[in-house]
This record gives structure tokens, C-alpha cells and sequence, in this order.
């Protein structure tokens, strides 16, 4: 029979963090997907539940609700000290889905967008299945896993349309400074493209506090950004997410998702305005609790001779260094998963340049953690 699925499909990579392998272990520690583990806020829900009892179960205007989208703006003022106007905000069913309509905006076929590698993977699919080519940008551990502007600079051509940065970044943790986000605009200023920014994991920078690079002096009309509850609220499983741009890229991200979703749930949508509002009270915990287990990830793995990780920078993840054990990324998970029952994910699942590594996702209880580092600690002695 004839094969009717489109050609660019027809050998479509798996996603690596959507497995439904079934694990057959009752004593399973699972660091794979970033999920938080615990629920979300409790006034959170109340307040959406009564939202949904009032009525608020329609579509919502396709950007979105006017009232979130203008809390939006509020908090970016407070927040970042941006200024934007609501016609600059898209409300998103999640980041992933508002990847998707920024690269849909603006790649035309053949166009380059620049990945700082190891990254979020879904970026490639954004990106190939647009008609773009993804040129990837190494990080370096030793690097701290930072963006060199030269190298940057060596790759940027005439058929360049965008970089995309994520900071703090997923898997590696780091967080980009003040001045090499400084740095990274002046290359853009200079060769005139956009910058697209992952900015989901805002409240998880440790050591200081998030800098948008869209606050950087003249980026605000450069920058894409993308944002999302998930993370920042402990709301994944309410999929809600949103763009802010120059009101022309709204236009016609607005335009495109018309045809595909039309609006964001309204629920999700009213618990999003819930959460902005209550933020000061709800985040503190939310901060509070990952970085205590990060740390004490960290400290665990400083004790396991084969094993490296920079320090605690930002998210809850640890991309660790497993080079000294002799084993390739993915042989290391797959004797952590059959023998220790402990599942990661192998760093070649974020590119190329994350073989040597694993990420772990600190999205389970600080005894779970503690427990999984005593099996590798007797594992790798």
C-alpha cells in the first residue's frame, strides 16, 4: 500500500521525553521529564474552579483574555521594567506551542536559525519542519556553557533569520550574565536579525535575578519571547504559555493559530491571571523548594568521584558529567534504568554536544534524590 504520510514525515524522529515505555520496577526513581511533582497552589485552583462556576467556560477573545493579557504587561513593568501594550501579547496553549507559531511567523524556506547546543529539542522540529535550517552554536562546560559571541559572530550569513537563547537553559542549568546577554545583542544589532527567547524558567535563577534580553537597550522590537506558567507555577498541566512581540508578529501569529486552536483554554487561562496576581505569596515556595534540592544533588555528586556538574545556576536540572565512568551517555542510562532502576535522560536527547552527559530533572522529593545518589554512589565505586 501506498505510504500516504508526507515525505518530511516519513522518518520522523522520536521525541525522547513523550517514551510510553512501560517500567516494570516498583522501586523506580524517575528524573527523566521536567513534570513538577507537587500540585499547583491551592488558591490557584479555587479561584480558577470558581471562575468555571461563574461562567468563564467559552472561548476567550483569540489572542486571548484582555484582562490576562493586560496583567501580563502589568508584571513585565513591575518585573523587568518592560513596557508593552496588550496588542504585543499572544496567549499560548504552552511555550512548545508558542515555539511553534513564532517559528511559523517568521521562517521562509531556507532561512538559518542559530541553536546554542545542547538545547531544548523540540527547537529543531520548530524550525525543519518550516522549510529552516538549524545551525547549531557548541556550549561548553568548560565555558560554564555560556554563548561565545565569536563563534556567534562566525556563523551568522545572509540566510540567517534568528538565534534562539534559553536562559537559565535547559539541560545545562546556566544561566547567561548581564554581559554576555549585552554582548549577544550587539552581534544582532549588527548583522540585523531577531532573537528568539525561552524564557520559561524565569524564577528559577539562583545566584541573581533574571534579566530578559528584550530589556537589553534596543532589543525590545528584536526579541520574540516566549514564556510559559508551566515552570514558574508548577501549572504543566494546564498548558498555557504566551508570546509577547511587536504587535506586527502578533498579527500574524494570531492569524496562523486562528486556523488551528483558535483561543487557549479558558479555565487555564483565568488560573494563568490567578497565579500573576498571587505570585509574590506562591513562587516563594515554588524557588525555595528546587533549590534546596539542587543543592543537595549537588552536594551528593561532589562526593561521587566519577561524576561532575558545574554549581547550581538556575532550573531544577543537573546535566551531569559522566566521561570519567568510560561510558556513552546512553550506556550510562540504560545500566542506571535495568540495574539501579533510576531513569535520566542521555545528553545526545539535547544534540550532539550533550553526549558525555545525562540530565537529570529534580521534579521528585528530597528522600527519592537522596536515595537515587546512595544507589549510584555504590553503582560507581
Amino acid at each position: 500500500m501506498k505510504n500516504f504520510i508526507a515525505k518530511k514525515y516519513q522518518k520522523i524522529r522520536d521525541n525522547a521525553f513523550s517514551t510510553n515505555e512501560q517500567i516494570n520496577y516498583d522501586d523506580i526513581i524517575d528524573f527523566s521529564i521536567g513534570d513538577i511533582d507537587f500540585t499547583t497552589d491551592m488558591e490557584i485552583i479555587n479561584s480558577a474552579f470558581e471562575d468555571a462556576k461563574k461562567g468563564y467556560t467559552r472561548y476567550t477573545e483569540s489572542s486571548g483574555l484582555v484582562e490576562l493579557r493586560d496583567e501580563i504587561c502589568k508584571y513585565q513593568k513591575e518585573e523587568y521594567g518592560l513596557d508593552i501594550t496588550n496588542d504585543e501579547v499572544f496567549v499560548s496553549t504552552s511555550a512548545c506551542h508558542a515555539m511553534y507559531l513564532a517559528m511559523s511567523c517568521i521562517i521562509d524556506e531556507g532561512d538559518e536559525v542559530i541553536i546554542p547546543t545542547p538545547h531544548f529539542s523540540i527547537y529543531d522540529f520548530c524550525i525543519e519542519s518550516k522549510g529552516g535550517k538549524v545551525v547549531y552554536l557548541p556550549t561548553y562546560e568548560e565555558e560554564n556553557f555560556g554563548i561565545d559571541v565569536q563563534r556567534l559572530e562566525d556563523l551568522i550569513n545572509s540566510k540567517t533569520k534568528a538565534l534562539i537563547i534559553n536562559t537559565p537553559n535547559n539541560p545545562t542549568g546556566t544561566c547567561l550574565s548581564k554581559e554576555n546577554l549585552e554582548d549577544i545583542a550587539k552581534i544582532v544589532q549588527k548583522y540585523d536579525i531577531l532573537v528568539v527567547a525561552d524564557d520559561i524558567y524565569t524564577l528559577l535563577s539562583f545566584q541573581n535575578p533574571f534579566i530578559p534580553i528584550a530589556s537589553v537597550k534596543n532589543m525590545k522590537d528584536r526579541v520574540i519571547t516566549i514564556r510559559s506558567f508551566s515552570k514558574d507555577f508548577a501549572m504543566t498541566g494546564w498548558r498555557i504559555g504566551y508570546i509577547i512581540a511587536p504587535k506586527e508578529y502578533i498579527r500574524v501569529v494570531k492569524a496562523i493559530n486562528d486556523n488551528i486552536i483558535y483561543s487557549a483554554p479558558s479555565i487555564s487561562q483565568r488560573a494563568a491571571l490567578h497565579a500573576l496576581r498571587s505570585r509574590k505569596k506562591i513562587q516563594e515556595f515554588i524557588k525555595k523548594e528546587f533549590e534546596d534540592r539542587l543543592n543537595l544533588a549537588y552536594e551528593k555528586i561532589s562526593r561521587i568521584p566519577k561524576l561532575k556538574v558545574l554549581p547550581v545556576k538556575g532550573t531544577f536540572y543537573m546535566f551531569v558529567n559522566i566521561k570519567s565512568t568510560g561510558m556513552s551517555c546512553e550506556e550510562f542510562c540504560e545500566e542506571a534504568k535495568e540495574k539501579y532502576h533510576i531513569l535520566m535522560i542521555p545528553g545526545t536527547a539535547f544534540g550532539e554536544y550533550g553526549q558525555g552527559y545525562v540530565r537529570l530533572a529534580m521534579t521528585l522529593p528530597k528522600d527519592k534524590i537522596q536515595e537515587a545518589f546512595d544507589r549510584i554512589e555504590k553503582w560507581l565505586k
